[in-house]
Protein backbone atom coordinates (compact mmCIF):
# COMPACT_ATOMS: atom_id res chain seq x y z
CA UNK A 1 0.00 0.00 0.00
CA UNK A 2 1.07 3.35 -0.66
CA UNK A 3 0.47 6.45 1.18
CA UNK A 4 0.95 9.74 0.06
CA UNK A 5 0.46 13.19 2.28
CA UNK A 6 0.43 15.80 -0.51
CA UNK A 7 -0.85 19.47 -1.38
CA UNK A 8 -2.90 18.38 -4.02
CA UNK A 9 -5.78 18.77 -6.76
CA UNK A 10 -7.82 16.36 -7.83
CA UNK A 11 -10.36 16.50 -11.23
CA UNK A 12 -12.65 13.94 -11.72
CA UNK A 13 -14.69 13.27 -15.19
CA UNK A 14 -17.03 10.37 -16.30
CA UNK A 15 -20.57 9.51 -15.35
CA UNK A 16 -19.99 13.41 -13.52
CA UNK A 17 -17.13 15.59 -12.89
CA UNK A 18 -16.23 16.78 -9.76
CA UNK A 19 -13.13 19.43 -8.73
CA UNK A 20 -10.93 19.25 -5.11
CA UNK A 21 -9.29 22.65 -4.98
CA UNK A 22 -5.62 22.42 -3.92
CA UNK A 23 -5.59 21.23 -0.04
CA UNK A 24 -3.65 19.26 2.15
CA UNK A 25 -4.65 15.34 1.17
CA UNK A 26 -3.63 11.89 1.72
CA UNK A 27 -3.37 9.41 -1.41
CA UNK A 28 -4.02 5.83 -0.46
CA UNK A 29 -3.44 3.66 -3.21
CA UNK A 30 -3.92 -0.25 -2.72
CA UNK A 31 -2.48 -3.39 -4.08
CA UNK A 32 -5.46 -3.97 -6.09
CA UNK A 33 -5.62 -0.75 -8.17
CA UNK A 34 -8.15 0.94 -5.57
CA UNK A 35 -7.31 4.86 -5.14
CA UNK A 36 -8.62 6.75 -3.10
CA UNK A 37 -8.27 10.66 -1.87
CA UNK A 38 -9.09 11.66 2.13
CA UNK A 39 -9.36 15.04 4.07
CA UNK A 40 -8.48 15.16 7.57
CA UNK A 41 -12.36 15.28 8.01
CA UNK A 42 -15.51 13.98 6.99
CA UNK A 43 -14.76 10.79 8.46
CA UNK A 44 -13.70 6.98 6.96
CA UNK A 45 -15.37 8.42 3.76
CA UNK A 46 -12.85 9.53 1.00
CA UNK A 47 -13.32 12.73 -1.26
CA UNK A 48 -12.87 10.69 -4.39
CA UNK A 49 -12.20 7.13 -5.30
CA UNK A 50 -11.68 4.69 -7.73
CA UNK A 51 -12.39 0.88 -7.39
CA UNK A 52 -10.70 -1.69 -9.44
CA UNK A 53 -9.78 -3.05 -12.20
CA UNK A 54 -7.51 0.86 -13.09
CA UNK A 55 -4.55 2.05 -14.60
CA UNK A 56 -2.57 4.22 -12.96
CA UNK A 57 -0.17 6.53 -14.98
CA UNK A 58 2.50 8.82 -13.06
CA UNK A 59 4.68 11.56 -14.07
CA UNK A 60 5.95 14.80 -12.24
CA UNK A 61 3.51 16.10 -10.47
CA UNK A 62 0.61 14.03 -11.57
CA UNK A 63 -1.13 10.44 -11.14
CA UNK A 64 -3.90 10.14 -13.14
CA UNK A 65 -6.29 7.41 -12.99
CA UNK A 66 -8.46 5.61 -15.35
CA UNK A 67 -11.05 3.01 -15.19
CA UNK A 68 -13.21 1.52 -18.50
CA UNK A 69 -16.66 0.79 -17.42
CA UNK A 70 -18.17 -0.27 -20.53
CA UNK A 71 -18.77 2.52 -22.93
CA UNK A 72 -17.68 5.05 -20.83
CA UNK A 73 -14.07 6.03 -19.19
CA UNK A 74 -13.90 7.70 -15.27
CA UNK A 75 -11.08 9.82 -14.56
CA UNK A 76 -9.21 11.31 -12.20
CA UNK A 77 -6.09 13.25 -12.04
CA UNK A 78 -4.15 14.13 -9.58
CA UNK A 79 -2.14 17.16 -9.26
CA UNK A 80 0.52 17.07 -6.78
CA UNK A 81 2.04 20.67 -5.91
CA UNK A 82 3.72 19.09 -2.62
CA UNK A 83 4.68 16.08 -1.33
CA UNK A 84 5.11 15.50 2.62
CA UNK A 85 5.55 12.16 2.75
CA UNK A 86 5.54 9.24 0.01
CA UNK A 87 5.90 5.91 1.99
CA UNK A 88 4.72 2.81 0.59
CA UNK A 89 4.32 -0.81 3.02
CA UNK A 90 4.14 -4.36 1.88
CA UNK A 91 1.23 -5.60 4.15
CA UNK A 92 1.43 -8.94 3.11
CA UNK A 93 -0.81 -11.51 2.74
CA UNK A 94 -1.84 -11.68 6.61
CA UNK A 95 -3.55 -8.33 6.64
CA UNK A 96 -6.38 -9.62 4.33
CA UNK A 97 -9.48 -9.98 6.49
CA UNK A 98 -9.28 -14.03 7.14
CA UNK A 99 -11.97 -15.86 4.56
CA UNK A 100 -15.40 -16.22 6.22
CA UNK A 101 -15.11 -19.79 7.99
CA UNK A 102 -18.53 -20.71 6.23
CA UNK A 103 -17.32 -19.14 3.15
CA UNK A 104 -13.77 -21.06 3.21
CA UNK A 105 -15.84 -24.24 4.22
CA UNK A 106 -18.62 -24.21 1.36
CA UNK A 107 -15.40 -23.81 -1.20
CA UNK A 108 -13.89 -26.61 0.34
CA UNK A 109 -16.99 -28.70 -0.07
CA UNK A 110 -17.65 -27.52 -3.54
CA UNK A 111 -14.49 -27.88 -4.63
CA UNK A 112 -15.28 -31.43 -4.04
CA UNK A 113 -18.90 -31.83 -5.07
CA UNK A 114 -18.87 -28.98 -7.92
CA UNK A 115 -22.32 -30.37 -9.40
CA UNK A 116 -23.71 -28.53 -6.99
CA UNK A 117 -23.01 -25.57 -8.67
CA UNK A 118 -24.15 -26.81 -11.75
CA UNK A 119 -24.95 -30.07 -13.83
CA UNK A 120 -22.31 -31.82 -14.75
CA UNK A 121 -19.88 -29.12 -13.67
CA UNK A 122 -15.85 -30.66 -12.63
CA UNK A 123 -13.55 -28.55 -11.16
CA UNK A 124 -10.43 -27.27 -12.92
CA UNK A 125 -8.74 -25.20 -10.32
CA UNK A 126 -9.48 -23.71 -7.03
CA UNK A 127 -8.37 -19.63 -6.48
CA UNK A 128 -7.77 -19.34 -10.10
CA UNK A 129 -5.90 -16.10 -10.47
CA UNK A 130 -6.72 -13.08 -11.97
CA UNK A 131 -4.92 -9.57 -11.68
CA UNK A 132 -8.14 -8.02 -9.59
CA UNK A 133 -8.18 -11.16 -7.03
CA UNK A 134 -8.70 -14.93 -7.17
CA UNK A 135 -11.90 -16.87 -8.55
CA UNK A 136 -13.09 -19.38 -5.98
CA UNK A 137 -13.66 -22.19 -8.52
CA UNK A 138 -12.18 -22.35 -11.96
CA UNK A 139 -14.80 -25.35 -13.49
CA UNK A 140 -15.62 -26.70 -17.17
CA UNK A 141 -19.04 -28.20 -17.87
CA UNK A 142 -19.85 -31.46 -20.41
CA UNK A 143 -19.39 -29.49 -23.23
CA UNK A 144 -16.07 -28.28 -21.19
CA UNK A 145 -17.17 -24.38 -21.51
CA UNK A 146 -15.56 -22.41 -19.06
CA UNK A 147 -17.53 -21.60 -15.63
CA UNK A 148 -16.36 -19.39 -12.88
CA UNK A 149 -17.70 -19.82 -9.76
CA UNK A 150 -17.58 -17.67 -6.82
CA UNK A 151 -18.84 -18.53 -3.33
CA UNK A 152 -20.33 -16.82 -0.39
CA UNK A 153 -22.32 -17.17 2.71
CA UNK A 154 -25.17 -14.70 1.59
CA UNK A 155 -25.23 -13.69 -2.04
CA UNK A 156 -25.46 -9.75 -2.45
CA UNK A 157 -25.27 -7.06 -4.83
CA UNK A 158 -21.79 -6.76 -3.89
CA UNK A 159 -21.06 -10.20 -4.82
CA UNK A 160 -22.63 -10.29 -7.91
CA UNK A 161 -20.75 -6.76 -8.82
CA UNK A 162 -17.56 -8.85 -7.63
CA UNK A 163 -17.86 -11.81 -10.05
CA UNK A 164 -19.12 -9.26 -12.84
CA UNK A 165 -15.36 -7.89 -12.66
CA UNK A 166 -13.91 -11.34 -12.20
CA UNK A 167 -15.57 -12.74 -15.44
CA UNK A 168 -14.74 -9.22 -17.27
CA UNK A 169 -10.89 -9.99 -16.75
CA UNK A 170 -11.20 -13.68 -17.81
CA UNK A 171 -13.20 -12.59 -21.45
CA UNK A 172 -10.02 -10.61 -22.07
CA UNK A 173 -8.38 -14.14 -22.81
CA UNK A 174 -9.94 -14.93 -25.91
CA UNK A 175 -9.56 -18.83 -24.93
CA UNK A 176 -12.57 -17.99 -22.16
CA UNK A 177 -13.74 -15.33 -23.69
CA UNK A 178 -17.32 -17.22 -23.61
CA UNK A 179 -16.96 -18.18 -19.68
CA UNK A 180 -20.00 -18.02 -17.82
CA UNK A 181 -20.60 -17.24 -14.03
CA UNK A 182 -22.52 -18.95 -11.23
CA UNK A 183 -22.15 -17.15 -7.72
CA UNK A 184 -23.04 -20.03 -4.96
CA UNK A 185 -24.31 -18.94 -1.79
CA UNK A 186 -26.18 -20.60 1.15
CA UNK A 187 -28.91 -17.89 0.57
CA UNK A 188 -29.38 -15.23 -2.14
CA UNK A 189 -31.18 -11.77 -1.47
CA UNK A 190 -33.38 -11.24 -3.96
CA UNK A 191 -32.45 -8.38 -6.18
CA UNK A 192 -29.32 -9.59 -5.87
CA UNK A 193 -30.40 -12.49 -8.01
CA UNK A 194 -32.61 -10.29 -9.86
CA UNK A 195 -28.96 -8.41 -11.05
CA UNK A 196 -26.84 -11.58 -11.74
CA UNK A 197 -29.88 -12.89 -13.80
CA UNK A 198 -29.74 -9.95 -15.80
CA UNK A 199 -26.10 -10.33 -16.64
CA UNK A 200 -26.73 -14.01 -17.18
CA UNK A 201 -25.30 -15.00 -14.19
CA UNK A 202 -26.55 -18.52 -12.60
CA UNK A 203 -27.60 -18.29 -8.52
CA UNK A 204 -27.03 -21.60 -6.81
CA UNK A 205 -28.24 -21.45 -3.36
CA UNK A 206 -26.14 -24.64 -1.22
CA UNK A 207 -27.16 -26.50 1.91
CA UNK A 208 -24.24 -27.28 3.87
CA UNK A 209 -25.65 -30.30 6.15
CA UNK A 210 -26.22 -31.82 2.82
CA UNK A 211 -22.67 -30.74 1.48
CA UNK A 212 -21.51 -32.46 4.49
CA UNK A 213 -23.63 -35.40 3.86
CA UNK A 214 -25.58 -34.90 7.65
CA UNK A 215 -28.86 -35.10 5.55
CA UNK A 216 -30.09 -36.06 2.19
CA UNK A 217 -30.98 -33.31 -0.50
CA UNK A 218 -34.93 -32.12 -0.55
CA UNK A 219 -36.91 -34.53 -3.51
CA UNK A 220 -38.15 -32.84 -6.09
CA UNK A 221 -41.02 -33.50 -7.96
CA UNK A 222 -41.84 -33.28 -12.02
CA UNK A 223 -45.37 -33.48 -12.84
Amino acid sequence: MRLIVARCEARYTGRLDTFLPEALRLVMIKSDGSVMIHADTGGYKPQNWMTPPTTIVEEEGLIVVTKHAGATEDRVEIKIAEVLSDVTHDMGEAAALERDGVEAHLQELLAEQPHWCGEGLRLVKREWFTDIGPVDLMCQDEDDQWVAVEIKRVGTIEAVEQITRYLERIHTEPAMAACRGVLAAQSIKPQARTLAEGRDIACVEVDLAVLRGEREPDLTLFG
